[in-house]
């Protein structure tokens, strides 16, 4: 494909990612975050699958960093979510006898 289409595609989901992500109510930030979980799995799996694939040693170098990216994306997704569901546990109240 040519260049220039797909620097196209690159800054229009990049625009279009920000424009809906920044039009979302707060109330809804937990499960979109679940979702983006959902699909950073999804990516892994392809790193992994790409990693694995007897190709090149660029490409099987390629998809190891991808697999190290697409980890700590997932590990630090479910981090955030679970910080973010923490903030809506009631705290208990310690009564002093």
């Amino acid at each position: 494909m040519d260049i220039v289409f797909l620097t196209f595609i690159l800054m229009l989901s990049i625009f279009l990612g920000f424009e809906l992500i920044s039009k979302v109510p707060s109330i809804l930030h937990t499960p979109l975050m679940s979702g983006a979980n959902a699909i950073s799995g999804i990516t892994l799996v392809g790193a992994l699958v790409s990693a694995g694939a007897d190709e090149s040693a660029f490409a099987t170098l390629l998809g190891t960093i991808a697999v190290a990216f697409a980890t700590i994306n997932v590990v630090g997704g479910y981090l955030v979510t679970d910080r973010m569901l923490g903030m809506f546990k009631k705290k208990e109240i310690e009564h002093k006898k």
